[in-house]
């Protein structure tokens, strides 16, 4: 089944969720549909769902008996044991040979390429594709398809359809998520059950007010956003050079599916077969009376502001697809003696691995940095993406730092998302200047080859989510120097990873890293009536805070272009058990130091170089630390 506008193909992309669903959805005006096996995907909340093998195979037979198609999501990220599972369930794939594979997690093109698989690779939108530079590294590792970022606007996919011949996927209605694609690690965090890996907990629909200056605002649902609906603007989508209209919902059941499949398939042919009279509103009344959440174009047509926010079933705190509660506000985890003690137990090896110690701070400003050079850091990361009232690091200010460096090492870090005009900013910058700095911090896949052969050191970032040891190779490969351990990653894996790893592996120990990213403007609440006056608790007024129904305050950080940066209200703190890592082979230590004042950033400093010069010493250390009424979490090692 094939259409076409103006010799561009257009294919509606269905989902399903169980066999019995896809039987009735193949049959519908779709021409494709996406699902997922029983391991290795992005929705594995419900055991009863998704597709044994047997029914996979048949499914694609059913699917091509029809001229329609089937791509197969194994798009989570992967865990030690699940490069295992990989290896015999991408062998079994290879054997029924769907249309495709949804992938998110890059060591499967290591599996690829070792085992021959010649599936077609579709990136998707957990890789967060939203530059052309991502776009062309894509193609060359052999992907030939991608599902555009969800805060992409038709806009920008129109120049990027120009300026290369990938296919675009746009999601095109249904559940939509407030963060950048694969950039919201809270619920893995706190909850032990990762966004990225399919389990996520839904942190963002808790119920917050916010607080800024003082002052407090009635915010009840501030990141709970509506669902998308495009029904309208498909004559748009076309126009953009989207191929496949992507419809979300492999939790919904088949009835809500069929309706909205048949509408969208309905709306295409008929703007295909007469788009100069065709009525774009036609469903649009059944759609919005069968909606679950409201209804929004998110940023197909721009930012949209607090008009994206959703209240409509909002604090129910549960599943559509089968009505559980996914859950409800708790306490970053304390960070307590027992389970550091279960922590150094489980770390322990019989031939401890060496290596001279290295300290690394990333800094959100001048003063900062200055800071950690007068403290002799090792390494220190000038952040892409200074919080306000901050600004980011001018040339002049990197020059005085790298003139000044003495024995420590200064690496510039890119902003997570990076646009042309970023590309074409950091290019001028770094190839047009001599700036003594010694390395890159990379964010995003795109940013590696444009920079590979200044001669500077690569790291690659947490946000990258190096999970495993085999997309840990993977980045070896294309350039990187060293790599950061996810901050999701449970300690069993973190642990066999980092021992697996052909490359070194630098491990946030301390700090508040970003756990939600966002392009979405948290700040924009407090254009509302503010209700009463109350002081921020835990951190200046300045910055906002979203207030749950426990009272505990998650401050919102803003940056330069108004993206917002989510991060814990607990520092982590792996003092204790630093020699212990560095004993499994980590020999980088990471400070997330953004948020600090000068007083704290000091503290933290002296101790961490203290601890890294004499391991014996550290629980001492942190008995001195804790002892001062601060409260520690240790994020994902809470989890085995």
């Amino acid at each position: 089944m094939s259409r076409f506008f103006s010799n561009q193909e257009v294919e509606l992309l269905a989902p399903a969720g169980t066999f019995d669903i896809f039987k009735r959805v193949i049959h519908s005006g779709a021409d494709a549909v996406y699902l997922g096996g029983k391991i290795l995907n992005m929705r594995m909340h419900r055991k009863d769902y998704n597709l044994s093998n047997e029914e996979i195979k048949e499914a694609i037979e059913i699917a091509h008996t029809l001229d329609k198609k089937v791509y197969i999501t194994v798009n989570n990220l992967f865990s030690q044991k699940d490069l295992k599972d990989a290896i015999a369930y991408l062998k079994f794939l290879e054997e029924v040979q769907p249309d495709a594979l949804i992938i998110q997690d890059l060591s499967i093109l290591e599996f690829v390429r070792e085992q021959n698989i010649t599936i077609p690779l579709h990136a998707s939108v957990m890789m967060n594709v939203h530059n052309l530079e991502t776009i062309h590294t894509l193609k060359n590792l052999g992907v030939t398809r991608v599902v555009a970022s969800r805060e992409m606007d038709l806009k920008t996919i129109k120049t990027l359809h120009s300026q290369t011949d990938m296919e675009f996927e746009y999601f095109t209605h249904g559940d939509m998520c407030i963060a950048h694609g694969s950039q919201c690690l809270y619920s893995g965090i706190i909850l032990g059950k990762s966004s990225n890996r399919g389990l996520c907990m839904k942190p963002c629909r808790w119920s917050f007010t916010s607080k800024r200056n003082g002052l407090v605002y009635p915010t009840e649902y501030p990141m709970a956003v509506k669902d998308l609906s495009m029904y309208e603007y498909l004559p748009e989508m076309i126009d953009s050079g989207i191929v496949s209209f992507k419809i979300e919902g492999r939790m919904r059941n088949s009835d809500y599916l069929i309706d909205l499949i048949n509408d969208y398939s309905d709306a295409i042919n008929r703007y295909i077969n007469d788009p100069i009279s065709y009525d774009r509103k036609k469903a649009s009344q059944r759609i919005y009376e069968n909606r679950k959440r409201d209804l929004s174009t998110a940023y197909a047509f721009g930012k949209p502001g607090l008009k994206n926010i959703n209240r409509r079933y909002e604090g129910t705190g549960k599943f559509y697809s089968h009505g559980k509660v996914f859950s409800k506000p708790i306490e970053e985890i304390t960070l307590k003696k027992e389970r550091i003690t279960k922590i150094k137990n489980v770390l322990n090896i019989e031939n401890p691995l060496s290596g001279d110690p290295i300290l690394s701070i990333k800094v959100n400003s001048y003063k900062q940095a200055k800071i950690a050079l007068e403290e002799g850091v090792d390494a220190i990361y000038l952040s892409g993406e200074v919080f306000e009232p901050n600004r980011p690091f001018s040339k002049e200010e990197i020059l005085d730092l790298t003139k000044h460096k003495k024995h420590s090492k200064i690496y510039l870090c890119f902003p997570r998302m990076m646009y042309s005009r970023d590309f074409s900013n950091y290019t001028q910058l770094l190839k047009e200047s001599n700036l003594g700095l010694d390395g890159l911090v990379v964010t995003n896949l795109g940013a590696i080859h444009p920079f590979k052969d200044l001669g500077l050191e690569l790291i690659g970032d947490y946000c990258l989510n190096i999970y495993n040891q085999k997309s840990a190779d993977f980045y070896k490969k294309q350039g990187l120097s060293t790599v950061t351990l996810s901050v999701e990653t449970p300690l069993k894996d973190a642990k066999e990873m980092i021992i697996q790893s052909s490359i070194p592996v630098e491990m946030i120990v301390h700090g508040s890293p970003v756990v939600m990213y966002l392009e979405h403007d948290l700040y924009e609440n407090t254009l509302l009536e503010p209700t009463k006056k109350e002081d921020n608790h835990h951190v200046d007024n300045h910055v906002l805070v979203l207030v749950d129904d426990k009272g505990y305050e998650h401050p919102i950080y803003r940056d330069r272009e108004g993206r917002n940066h989510m991060t814990l209200y607990k520092d982590l703190c792996y003092l204790p058990f630093l020699k212990e890592l560095h004993h499994i082979g980590v020999n980088r230590f990471r400070i997330e130091g953004c948020h600090y004042n000068t007083t704290q950033l000091k503290k933290v400093l002296r101790i961490y170089k203290k601890a890294i010069k004499d391991f014996a010493i550290c629980e001492d250390l942190f008995d001195s630390l804790s002892s001062e009424s601060m409260n520690f979490t240790l994020g994902a090692f809470q989890f085995d």
